[in-house]
């Protein structure tokens, strides 16, 4: 018989392999932000065959909201997943990483739109 008062489950301390598969998730999709900053910033200030001005800016100005999105739903997510961890509750499904997906999906089309206007 033990003299130690049981473990509540806050604190318990969870398998530090969840919470560092976590970490490398956030930190995945921290990068990917980083990289959407940079293809916005870099379809702006690099000049590029499109006769449109406005057609690069939009662009830019979608992938940079994107990275701002991404960056944002990834905290939000990583703590959301950690608070879950630790109290051994299941996952809350993502609502930022879908509208990201489709958010690139409408910049592949738009650019697509835009090469073929300028052939």
């Amino acid at each position: 018989m033990s003299l130690l008062p049981p473990e509540s489950p806050i604190d318990a301390h969870p398998d530090y392999r969840f919470s560092l598969a976590n970490e490398r998730t956030f930190l995945a999709w921290v990068r990917t932000a980083l990289a959407l900053l940079a293809a916005g910033v870099g379809i702006v200030a690099v000049p590029s065959h499109f006769s449109s001005r406005g057609g690069r800016e939009t662009l830019g100005t979608i992938l940079v909201v994107l990275a701002i999105l991404a960056a944002g739903g990834s905290y939000l997510r990583w703590r959301a997943n950690e608070a879950a961890i630790r109290s051994g509750t299941p996952f809350a499904p993502s609502r930022s990483m879908p509208i990201v997906a489709a958010g690139l999906t409408g910049v592949a089309v738009l650019a697509l739109v835009l090469v073929l206007i300028d052939l």
